[in-house]
């Protein structure tokens, strides 16, 4: 496979991050000297203009971009492209003062105030209407710029508005999904239930805070229409630029799993992913290895939103941060730890938030590659200037991609669904449960993907579908043929309750035909408390061991399954607690209880094998991932461990990071990594 850079200007791992120069527009001895430092760091890429709307339009009308000019210039001259931002962000105060429509209205209805950031209403024609004529200005004075790499749409796009105007595009919304048939979304919405059946479009309104909120189909289709709306806002940003600008790629920057929007429907408007990742490193709850097994979790679903090419970390942090509840400083090595997992992970950038600290506001005490000291000498930025010598070595990796040959479903409209069902538990831990089942296939050597359930299953020899509560329309159907033609598929407990507006299927869970590919139907569901637990027992030739149950007890009527563990308490003690299914050419496990990592981990062992995927035997506290491109393999080997790490059976090839040639067993020092190149 021939690699392709994600740009045409620059073939390498690109480094650097958020640039504010516009804060120090008065001491042209600091901008001087970031350029010196920036060279020094390896540097190649800064992001300007995040936040730069009040200096590039004080008042309305009035444009000052000479200072943009000069400082993109500059960078241009000592190798550094440039990442150029839409300020919209955040908006001045004339803007707001003049045009109060372009500010949010709250859940409960009252309009804000001016001021922090991501503060306009998507839907406000005049604030569109602004922003319009600053891209204008910013395409047409920087657009030709050799300089420029790729525009970055706003910043951090997120949160709601309950305005009238969104009032409105919901109710219209609304009448477009359910082809103008009130009685349709009546059904749908099972509104006859506390007599809540609406007349007519217009009757709706959004879940306010003080109105509104037992109607899951409404809530579920409000979070849809803010994701349409952003949606909607961030195309009108791209398609100005694209029009203006052809030859310039278009990103924004995702939050992790950032609850309020479907990040896999704005994706699509996208040229690459990007994202900001910002872990709470060296905490008092869990293993190194295991937060970097989240963090992992979190770049697959932002690499699997397009798996043919690289994704872009755009925000990082190189020390601390300043809003986390315990803001804890990297310790020595987990920088450089953390920098090459993302590349490892598929980024071909390493970006920080941000490069100088600010003297005052909100994030002066925010990490930064340098300090409120001045100097080059400190050890964040001696080991940002590691980060970049190194990034430079992996100039081989750029432009090769992860192919993975197993999946996890991990689905934002079965998120929302399930956090607002009224059932079960107050924490049913969706989330918690898929980066936990990811990282017993990281912890083995095993690169998996993280997509939507509207993604292509094809690629795949192993799909693991954890609590996938809402089917969306076809789904059901694409996962019986997933497995008809020879793919494994994992499900558990609480699989196919509800449809797309959570109405429950009838006939039995898991629905919309369903009980066929497993091969069994689900009588009820048990909730345990915290201290009660139960015990799954493998007593067959395929997996033998008892192992703990907790949370969920499923009790399961298998039709054509076969039993391959049960229950060994309470009242359903001796019932199928465990199944698998032939299904054409495939299989489809059913996991009807929440298990222990050790059994999951037990039960994935002897699927890995049916399929074919080979585990890496890794010692604890090392992640392993893989990359491929032009005829070869870059394995990565994280030592995210305070032990010397002696790796055997390593595939033999060139240290890109040492030089040296590595034949089947590798040394790790404490916080070290190693990445092999090798021929296929």
């Amino acid at each position: 496979m021939n690699q392709k850079p994600l740009f045409k200007k620059i073939d390498e791992i690109l480094h650097g991050g958020d640039y504010n120069p516009e804060q120090w527009l008065d001491r042209p001895d600091i901008l001087k000297e970031d350029i010196r430092l920036m060279k020094q760091a390896g540097v190649n890429v800064v992001t300007l203009g995040v936040f730069s709307w009040s200096v590039y339009e004080p008042s309305e009308g009035e444009f000052h971009f000479d200072w943009l000019e000069s400082i993109m210039d500059n960078l241009y001259q000592n190798g550094i492209f440039i990442i150029l931002a839409t300020p919209s962000g955040a908006r001045p105060a004339w803007l707001d003062e003049k045009y109060p429509e372009a500010m949010r209205v709250s859940s409960a209805g009252v309009r804000n105030h001016h001021g922090v950031r991501h503060n306009h209403c998507m839907s406000s024609p005049k604030y569109r209407e602004k922003v319009g004529i600053m891209i204008q200005k910013l395409a047409g004075k920087f657009g030709k710029h050799p300089g420029l790499l790729l525009w970055h749409i706003s910043n951090e796009l997120g949160g709601e508005c309950y305005c009238d105007l969104c009032k409105s595009r919901f109710q219209e919304f609304l009448r477009k999904k359910y082809k103008d048939n009130i009685d349709g979304l009546n059904q749908e919405w099972w509104t006859t239930f506390w007599s809540h059946r609406f007349n007519r479009f217009d009757q709706i309104e959004p879940p306010y805070s003080n109105g509104e909120g037992s109607i899951h189909g409404l809530n579920l289709d409000w979070k849809r229409f803010n994701t349409w709306n952003m949606t909607d806002y961030m195309r009108f940003e791209i398609e100005l630029l694209r029009k203006l600008t052809p030859d310039v790629p278009v990103t924004t920057n995702f939050m992790r799993l950032y609850k309020t929007l479907d990040y896999s429907v704005m994706a699509k408007e996208l040229d690459l992913i990007s994202w900001d990742v910002y872990p709470e490193w060296e905490n008092d709850y869990e293993a190194a290895v295991k937060t970097a097994n989240g963090v992992s979790f979190d770049h697959s679903i932002m690499r699997s939103f397009k798996r043919d090419r690289p994704f872009i970390l755009m925000e990082s942090v190189p020390s601390l941060v300043n809003w986390h509840p315990y803001n804890k400083l990297k310790r020595p090595g987990t920088h450089k730890l953390s920098c090459v997992q993302a590349v490892a992970c598929g980024s071909d950038m390493v970006g920080y938030f941000q490069w100088r600290k600010g003297r005052g506001s909100y994030e002066q005490f925010h990490g930064a590659v340098m300090d409120h000291l001045g100097r080059s000498d400190t050890r964040v930025f001696k080991e940002v200037e590691e980060a970049g010598n190194l990034l430079k070595k992996l100039q081989p990796v750029a432009g090769s991609i992860v192919k993975p040959q197993a999946a996890m479903i991990f689905d934002w409209n079965n998120w929302w669904a399930i956090e607002d069902m009224a059932g079960l538990s107050k924490d049913k831990k969706y989330g918690e449960t898929c980066r936990t089942l990811y990282g017993l296939f990281i912890k083995n050597g095993i690169e998996m993907d993280v997509i939507s359930s509207d993604a292509d299953f094809g690629d795949y020899k192993v799909l693991v579908a954890p609590m996938l509560y809402l089917l969306k329309p076809g789904v059901a159907d694409r996962l019986k043929e997933f497995t008809a033609k020879g793919g494994i598929l994992i499900a558990t407990y609480l699989t196919g309750y509800v449809n797309e507006n959570t109405l429950c299927w009838l006939g039995g869970f898991p629905g919309d035909g369903l009980l066929e590919l497993f091969g069994l139907y689900t009588e009820e569901i048990d909730t345990l408390y915290p201290k009660d637990t139960n015990t799954v027992s493998f007593q067959t030739e395929f997996l033998h061991g008892d192992y703990r149950a907790f949370d969920y007890c499923e009790i399961i009527k298998p039709q054509t399954a076969r039993v391959l563990g049960e229950y060994t308490r309470d009242f359903y003690s001796g019932t199928p607690a465990v199944t698998v299914n032939a299904y054409g050419k495939g299989y489809a496990y059913y996991v009807g209880t929440r298990i222990g990592e050790d059994g999951m981990e037990a039960l994935f062992k002897k699927i890995w094998e049916q399929a074919g995927i080979e585990a890496v035997s890794l010692p604890e506290g090392i992640e392993y991932h893989s990359r491929f491109g032009n005829g070869g393999s870059f394995e990565f080997y994280l030592n995210f461990s305070d032990k010397v790490q002696r790796l055997t059976e390593v595939k033999p090839g060139k240290n890109l990071i040492t030089g040296e040639t590595v034949a089947e067993v590798l040394i790790l020092e404490p916080f070290d990594v190693a990445v092999i190149h090798s021929k296929l």
